[in-house]
């Protein structure tokens, strides 16, 4: 498989782990299937706002964790099929479970030693899976509030490739490739805003692990550019990929200095 090269920096050993044929080509906010991937605005991490209000009534944790929720729904979908529910029944209950997070603030027994939002959530939702009764299964979903947008998550679940992968395997592969779509989206974003979407189309695949069409110098004479502009331009991309993936782990851990350590957890999911 291809590889991100904006990732081998921050790999423990600097190896670069394969992940480009998973990835998702959505360029704007919203993937195809209608992940939301929320900007991050704030200093304080929404999931250390979470951990710190656990308990209370607290309307900032609330937005913190529903944000959070918005953005990571997929892989407790994709893990819920792969344990063998069937698509209704997958939907009816990640629309519960986060309901319950988030409307109930169901935090019983959160510690700062669970610290990491993506072992929590699959925790949790291991939990919830074993009460599910059958009276929740009938009932209207989410309580007539839909907390995510789950219509189109067959389809992308159908998408994925045929592996003997385990249902917690899948779930830590498709939150990181959640992640990188995000950021994804985040750069093309920031690229457009400044008028230079078309390039960063061109410059993308070097993200991904792929050669450019042509090599740079067919880029640069894409964009009537040089050559070596076109290198610099890429050394930039790359930096500003590591520097939003350093921020938006960040806000998924209770404690700064575990961020190298989710990443790299992340780096090997995409290899499993």
């Amino acid at each position: 498989m291809k590889s991100i090269a904006a990732w081998a920096p921050l790999s423990a050993n600097r190896t670069r782990y394969g992940i480009a044929r998973h990835c998702s080509s959505s360029g704007g906010e919203r993937r195809p299937s209608g992940v939301r991937c929320v900007a991050l605005p704030f200093e304080t991490t929404r999931w250390s706002l979470v951990l710190a209000a656990a308990g209370n009534d607290s309307q900032a944790a609330r937005e913190a964790l529903s944000s959070l929720c918005e953005t990571y729904w997929y892989p407790l979908y994709a893990y819920l099929r792969r344990r063998g529910l069937d698509p209704e029944d997958a939907r009816d209950l990640t629309q519960g479970f986060l309901t319950s997070l988030i409307e109930r603030q169901d935090f019983e027994g959160l510690r700062q030693d669970r610290g990491r939002f993506r072992a929590f959530l699959l925790a949790s939702l291991k939990h919830y899976l074993s009460n599910w009764s059958a009276r929740e299964r009938t009932q209207k979903r989410g309580g007539g509030w839909q907390i995510v947008p789950l219509e189109n998550a067959e389809g992308q679940y159908v998408a994925e490739p045929e592996d003997r992968a385990t249902p917690e395997t899948l779930f830590e592969r498709r939150w990181a490739l959640t992640v990188v779509d995000c950021l994804l989206a985040d750069l093309r974003a920031q690229w457009t805003a400044q008028g230079r979407a078309s390039e960063f189309d061109e410059l993308k695949a070097c993200l991904l692990g792929q050669a450019p069409a042509g090599g740079y110098a067919a880029v640069a004479a894409r964009l009537e550019t040089s050559e070596g502009a076109v290198k610099a331009a890429v050394h930039r991309l790359r930096r500003r990929f590591q520097s939003l993936l350093r921020q938006r782990v960040a806000e998924t851990v209770a404690d700064g200095r575990d961020v190298d350590d989710e990443i790299r957890h992340l780096i090997q999911a995409l290899s499993a």
